[in-house]
């Protein structure tokens, strides 16, 4: 009889919730702690490979373009600093009719609680700080 080991997963929460808390490399939403940066979009919550200081390409936000119908805006968490998008990422975001709007991850989480609140159209790509 073989042994079945630890199956990992892709992190993902299914479904839509506040970020209650944020800070020490990760984020606090709906009861659980996720350590890295997260994908915040209509159809859940998912792990998001990227750190602080990468590069903001379009493939790093193919998730959120294949949820497009279902968003108008898309606000960018940069980190500590705020960071401008590349001309490449806003021009894809534009064609998909979706709003982009860079800020610190802080100002990003607190815009994200009031428009998902408000029940908007919103996602929000959260680099951890």
């Amino acid at each position: 009889m073989m042994a079945k080991g630890i199956e990992i997963r892709e992190a993902h929460f299914p479904g839509r919730a506040p970020i209650d808390a944020y800070g020490n490399g990760g984020f606090r939403f709906a009861d659980m702690s996720h350590r890295g940066s997260v994908l915040m979009l209509p159809s859940g919550i998912y792990a998001w490979d990227v750190v602080e200081g990468d590069p903001l390409s379009v493939d790093k936000f193919e998730r959120a373009l294949e949820e497009a119908r279902a968003i108008e805006v898309l606000l960018v968490g940069t980190g500590r600093e705020i960071r401008p998008l590349p001309a490449e990422l806003k021009a894809a975001l534009r064609a998909q009719n979706i709003s982009s709007d860079p800020m610190s991850t802080g100002a990003a989480v607190r815009t994200y609680n009031v428009m998902l609140a408000e029940s908007r159209a919103v996602a929000a790509a959260l680099i951890a700080v």
